[in-house]
């Protein structure tokens, strides 16, 4: 969101259906994003314009970015951090990061 995609991208990590060998759950998501991406993502963020309402929790997202770990290669998957991967089989990165999908009952 704080990229300025748009407000429905709240909704992107919302489901924690995913475990790692220890029970620690996560939410996951596969998308294609453009050659600017990673470099956007790391660097200083601001408010969105279309977030007039101040919708965008901006100290969650500096939170979030001091938590981010980009990665060429699967990583073995943290708890405590939020990891991109570069991958063109989405299923097959979350495995080697050590990951299984789950059934969530909602």
């Amino acid at each position: 969101m704080v990229l300025g995609y748009r407000p429905d991208d709240a909704e992107t990590y919302v489901g924690l259906n995913w475990q790692d060998a220890g029970g620690n759950l996560y939410a996951c998501a596969s998308l294609t994003v453009s050659d600017t991406f990673t470099t956007a993502a790391q660097s200083g963020l601001q408010r969105p314009s279309w977030d007039t309402d101040s919708h965008v929790n901006m100290a969650g997202a500096n939170r979030a970015q001091a938590a981010l770990v980009f990665s060429l290669t699967p990583v073995t998957a943290m708890p405590d951090k939020l990891t991109a991967c570069v991958g063109d089989d989405a299923l097959a990165t979350l495995a080697a990061m050590g990951l299984t999908q789950i059934e969530v009952d909602e």
